[in-house]
């Protein structure tokens, strides 16, 4: 039988019956239904993730009256992201995916709307503690790409995660066309200008938690869990032993791996090139369009990236995205300064080959968890993740001001060609 609390945690959620529920049919059904709901809420993630961080730093600098901390809203979203991550990993473990979801957008959306009343007080500590708080919607943005893969067989996981991504790309490509909008309509009711896109941030990540609290029924990690007790159950009565655990901790070391080097060397390439392409005369307006062309390539491929990485493996696709990232930084290090179609060449593919990345590592970890632990282990993966997208963020500045974008850039290139190494080695393991 499948284990009793799966069953009182279904009965909790008033889902179908058992046997319902472990049809092929009705399982397809509760993938599609899922996929949809989450993929609504990425909508509003996207908006709510996107408009704030746009003008968080102009923000800073205008109640600050300095640059010079104008980049710390970035590092503490970030940290708040990486904290966060951690703490919808876990609720989601012990409670499903539904609450902890919902949980971490409900406090993005509370963190945006500290930053309004910290932009009214005119509070610098108010401000900084609420960008710790507002980074809670970045990492669950990125949490909900598991989501959709809890119920998804093995030939579904990449697609279903990249269906996610194009999802954000709507509410991401809206949230920063609505600045001047929302800045106006805050000025009407007695709100500073700036603090205008944390209204909408406020109200898409909140809208974002009441879709997935209201329609995300049932759980689609609790209805994984419950089909998963009953496979192992009828597995065990014909195999006595197996490897699962050994490989499953190889698959979340080289997914983890690939994750981590992807985020290092997009961040840290994509985080200089403005100030790269100011030294070198650049309008904002270009630095725009250079920057335009780079989120459109890290998200807008995902649908048929997640459909290779089903297709071609895992293997080929992080391989792949090594290549691309390699490419990538040794055309923006030996790219003309000057020149705006080599720099969109090279922030095109800095990318896409981080989507390639990011697509194929999850599924990677998706494939080596059991829903026992995973919602656990791929929050505490996104914590290393958005910790080690900061610390590239950080030392790219280091390495150009000690050095030149140019040696940047072809670390970044050097870096990123380990990944194939790292199949490498994974795939001998295997054998």
């Amino acid at each position: 039988m499948v284990h009793k609390d799966s069953v009182e945690a279904l009965d909790v959620q008033t889902t179908p019956l058992q046997s319902d529920i472990l049809s092929p049919e009705k399982q397809k059904a509760l993938y599609k239904r899922t996929l949809f709901v989450v993929s609504v809420s990425q909508i509003f993630g996207g908006a709510g993730l996107a408009a704030g961080v746009t003008v968080g730093a102009l923000l800073a600098q205008q109640m600050l009256g300095t640059d010079a901390f104008a980049g710390l809203p970035s590092a503490l979203i970030t940290l708040g992201s990486a904290g966060a991550a951690l703490f919808v990993g876990r609720l989601s473990q012990t409670s499903g995916r539904r609450i902890g979801l919902t949980a971490g957008f409900m406090m993005g959306g509370l963190g945006a709307i500290g930053v309004i009343i910290a932009a009214i007080l005119n509070s610098v500590l108010l401000l900084f503690l609420s960008f710790l708080v507002y980074g809670s919607g970045t990492a669950t943005n990125l949490q909900a790409r598991y989501a959709g893969t809890d119920l998804a067989n093995s030939k579904q996981r990449a697609t279903a995660i990249s269906l996610t991504m194009v999802f954000t790309t709507f509410g991401a490509v809206a949230g920063p066309n609505l600045v001047d909008v929302m800045g106006n309509i805050a000025l009407s009711i007695g709100v500073p200008s700036l603090a205008g896109p944390f209204i909408l941030a406020g109200a898409a990540y909140i809208l974002a938690g009441i879709v997935l609290f209201i329609m995300l029924r049932p759980d689609p990690l609790i209805i994984a869990r419950t089909i998963e007790a009953f496979n192992k159950e009828q597995n065990e009565k014909k195999h006595s032993a197996t490897t699962e655990q050994l490989e499953n901790k190889r698959g979340i070391i080289v997914g983890a791996t690939i994750m981590v080097l992807t985020q290092i060397v997009m961040v840290a390439i994509m985080t200089m090139t403005p100030v790269h392409m100011r030294h070198h005369g650049h309008s904002v307006g270009e630095v725009g369009l250079v920057i335009g062309f780079h989120i459109g390539a890290m998200y807008l491929p995902s649908l048929v990236t997640g459909i290779l990485v089903d297709k071609l493996g895992r293997t080929a696709m992080a391989i792949a995205s090594g290549t691309t990232l390699f490419l990538a930084g040794l055309v923006a290090a030996f790219a003309p300064g000057d020149s705006m179609v080599f720099l969109v060449i090279a922030l095109s593919l800095l990318g896409l080959g981080w989507n390639f990345g990011l697509i194929s590592g999850t599924a990677l970890i998706v494939d080596s968890t059991t829903t026992s632990t995973r919602a656990k282990t791929q929050g505490t993966l996104d914590v290393l993740v958005a910790l080690s997208g900061a610390a590239g963020g950080a030392l790219s500045g280091v390495i150009v001001a000690g050095s030149s974008y140019l040696a940047l850039s072809f670390i970044g290139g050097i870096l990123s060609i380990l990944l194939i190494p790292v199949m490498i080695w994974s795939r001998r393991a295997e054998n």
